[in-house]
C-alpha cells in the first residue's frame, strides 16, 4: 500500500483527476453551445440535437462515475488479536475433590495418593492432570495409577472438601 501525502500508512488518499473532469467539462460545454446555432433549423432537428446532447452528457457521467469507483482504494482494518483474559484466583477446574485423597500402603512404604479411579468418577479433567504427577506401582495384584498430591498442588491444583 502506497503512503498518502502525510505518511499514513492506515489511510488511503486519491486526489481527484483534474485533467479529466475539465475534459468533461469543456466536451458537455461544446455540445450544450452546438445547439444553438446560428444557423436556423428546423424544430425537428432542435428537438434530435437536444436528445443526443443529453445521451452523451448521459455516458459521460456514467464514465466519470465508474473512473470514481475504479480508483477507490479499500484498506482492510488492522487484524484485532485479543489478549486472553486470566483466569479468576479460584477456577474450579482445578479443585480436586479430598475424598480421593488415600493412604496406599503399597506406595514406597506408605502414601498419601490422589486415586485415579476415585478421579476419573469425580473429576471431569483427569485427562488433563500433569502426567508427571502420575505413579504406577504394584499393589501386590495389579498395577494401580495416582497422582501425588504435592506435584499437583506445586502445578497449580488445590484439593478440596465439597
Amino acid at each position: 500500500m502506497t503512503p498518502n501525502w502525510k505518511g499514513s500508512p492506515m489511510q488511503s488518499f486519491n486526489r481527484p483527476n483534474l485533467h479529466r473532469k475539465f475534459i468533461a467539462f469543456v466536451l458537455a460545454t461544446s455540445i450544450a453551445i452546438t445547439g444553438f446555432s446560428a444557423v436556423p433549423a428546423r424544430a425537428e432537428d432542435d428537438v434530435a440535437k437536444i436528445l443526443a446532447g443529453l445521451a452523451v452528457l448521459g455516458i459521460i457521467g456514467v464514465a466519470i462515475n465508474k473512473d470514481r469507483r475504479r480508483t477507490r482504494t479499500v484498506v482492510d482494518p488492522a487484524p484485532v488479536h485479543p489478549e486472553p483474559r486470566p483466569l479468576p484466583p479460584q477456577v474450579s477446574r482445578y479443585d480436586l475433590p479430598a475424598h480421593c485423597l488415600r493412604f496406599f500402603p503399597a506406595y514406597r512404604d506408605g502414601k498419601n495418593l490422589m486415586g485415579q479411579k476415585c478421579l476419573r468418577k469425580n473429576y471431569q479433567h483427569v485427562r488433563a492432570l500433569p502426567q508427571n504427577c502420575r505413579v504406577t506401582f504394584w499393589n501386590g495384584h495389579r498395577h494401580k495409577n495416582a497422582f501425588k498430591p504435592r506435584c499437583l498442588r506445586r502445578n497449580g491444583y488445590r484439593i478440596v472438601r465439597r
